[in-house]
């Protein structure tokens, strides 16, 4: 991955080398001019190229070439966030702006590159705010985000002083989710708690969101953490030795001191007599009491959270983990047209190692015989233990959308392709590159037989399909296709995530 307009073989597997890291998509401001008439390119003077960052591992560039910074919104232990401007559309983002200098160890180099990597890996989830764009310069580490103009949930908490139980549980209900789906795409936040949940506006109803994945990594089913992360109150007792969220919305330990807060959480008993717990139902003390249990393999899943009954909404549970995020990205890709799926097949070679390393994690989880490829079996235990089970006619249903050379098996490059969120269609980037690919002889247009070329190499074609897409695609009817059709028709009714329930949105 990585490598543009290549039409070579199988990329290695992820236990090779990776390849190099090209710019992080969503930091050219100016997307390409649709192609027309070649004409040679004027002579220009060589410019010399940008030094390469020593975080990001790729050249440097300045992010107020594409932003106006604005006022502070917001500082942490490493980072200060500004709002800022697009310059070109006036969008107001987040910077999240890294001083290269409090970097003092290799650790903490890692940590900045992996959040950047995570942040790309979880982009287009509902509840998590998205990366726009990360930038290096001399001095600092940029990121480029959504806004959310509504501020910190831990706010709206206090302003709010109480509330009722459903109003918490259906609070709840979404950071569970939250947490699930970050869960499902093999990723552990390690510093969740109110202040790293924003709200999108200042709405009643706003969009819950969680961010600062500065402590966040990568991990595996049934993997151990017991490094000391993140905020006091919120340390599991396995890591001292999980103060959860939910507690914060009733009661707090009272302990002075940060030793005492570690103390508390080691060798108190939970306390639900005292107040406020005496007003507090049955059902609310229950679960507090099942996720604050001190053994982790007895401690509830987040997905048995969302099956207790005093969480379930209206009463019922889902049959099925919302926001898997194979299995929806799976589906959507199985539901795509053979054009689009190739299409994204060379989106998916461009991608950055930046980009891919969390599809690159997953896939390696996966891939339980380290064999590179993923079997039938392996994708259904994968799912397994993710909380999915699928039917057999499900599995082969999903292998025969992934598995374009139809060997039997998902190769990295195909699990990529299948499994990389829609929402690099809409990147002007991607798309002039996935279009390039097509039309072979450069001359604006695809063809009836350069899409058939195309298919036919990267493992899709079919007769039908051909007709089915230039009928499609070709708006004026001239029997080809052009780059304002292409981009259109990538465009045009990409299916939505398969989710069994749709979330509500959060009223306080």
């Amino acid at each position: 991955m990585g490598n543009c307009f290549s039409n070579s073989g199988k990329s290695p597997a992820p236990s090779a080398a990776p390849a190099a890291a090209a710019s992080s998509s969503g930091n050219n401001p100016h997307p390409p001019a649709a192609p027309g008439p070649k004409c040679p390119s004027p002579v220009a003077k060589p410019t010399k190229p940008a030094p390469i960052g020593p975080v990001l591992g790729r050249p440097m560039e300045d992010v107020r070439a594409t932003y106006s910074i604005g006022k502070e919104l917001g500082r942490g232990q490493f980072g200060v966030t500004h709002l800022c401007t697009h310059r070109a559309t006036g969008q107001q983002l987040a910077c999240k702006t890294i001083a290269k200098r409090k970097l003092a160890h290799a650790e903490d180099v890692e940590d900045v590159r992996r959040e950047v990597q995570i942040m790309h890996h979880l982009t287009g989830q509902p509840n998590i705010v998205e990366l726009k764009g990360a930038y290096e310069d001399k001095h600092s580490v940029h990121l480029v985000m959504e806004l959310c103009a509504g501020g910190e949930l831990f706010d709206r908490i206090i302003a709010k002083g109480h509330y009722t139980e459903r109003a918490a549980a259906a609070l709840l209900r979404t950071i569970v989710q939250i947490v699930h789906t970050c869960h499902s795409m093999g990723v552990m936040h390690r510093d969740l708690k109110p202040e790293n949940f924003l709200l999108l506006s200042k709405e009643e109803d706003a969009p819950l969101k969680a961010t600062d994945f500065g402590l966040s990594v990568f991990f595996k089913p049934g993997e151990m953490f017991r490094d000391i992360v993140g905020s006091a109150y919120y340390i599991a007792p396995e890591v001292l030795k999980l103060i959860s969220i939910c507690f914060d919305f009733l009661t707090l330990f009272d302990a002075e001191s940060e030793h005492g807060i570690f103390k508390a959480i080691l060798e108190s008993p939970v306390d639900l007599k005292s107040d406020p717990w005496p007003s507090i139902s049955e059902g609310a003390k229950d679960l507090v009491k099942k996720m604050l249990c001190k053994e982790p393999k007895n401690r509830l899943t987040a997905f048995e959270v969302l099956n207790h009954p005093w969480i379930k909404e209206d009463g019922e549970a889902p049959d099925t983990p919302l926001d898997n995020a194979v299995l929806n990205r799976l589906k959507q890709f199985r539901e795509l047209n053979k054009f689009k799926q190739v299409a994204l097949r060379v989106i998916a070679g461009c991608l950055s190692e930046e980009e891919i390393r969390g599809l690159k994690e997953m896939f390696k989880n996966m891939d339980a015989d380290n064999s590179g490829t993923i079997t039938a079996e392996e994708l259904r235990q994968g799912l397994l233990q993710q909380g999915t089970k699928l039917s057999d006619a499900e599995v082969e249903q999903l292998m025969a959308a992934a598995d374009a050379d139809g060997n039997g098996t998902i190769d990295y490059d195909e699990f990529i392709t299948a499994t990389m969120h829609i929402n690099r269609m809409d990147k002007e980037e991607h798309l002039f590159a996935a279009f390039q690919y097509f039309d072979k002889d450069n001359s604006g247009y695809i063809t009836k037989e350069e899409l058939e070329q195309a298919l036919r190499d990267k493992g899709f074609y079919e007769l039908k399909d051909i007709k089915e897409i230039i009928s499609e695609a070709d708006a004026d009817n001239d029997g080809r296709i052009d780059y304002e059709e292409f981009v259109a028709m990538m465009r045009k009714g990409n299916p939505e995530p398969a989710n069994p329930k749709k979330r509500r949105d959060v009223v306080f």
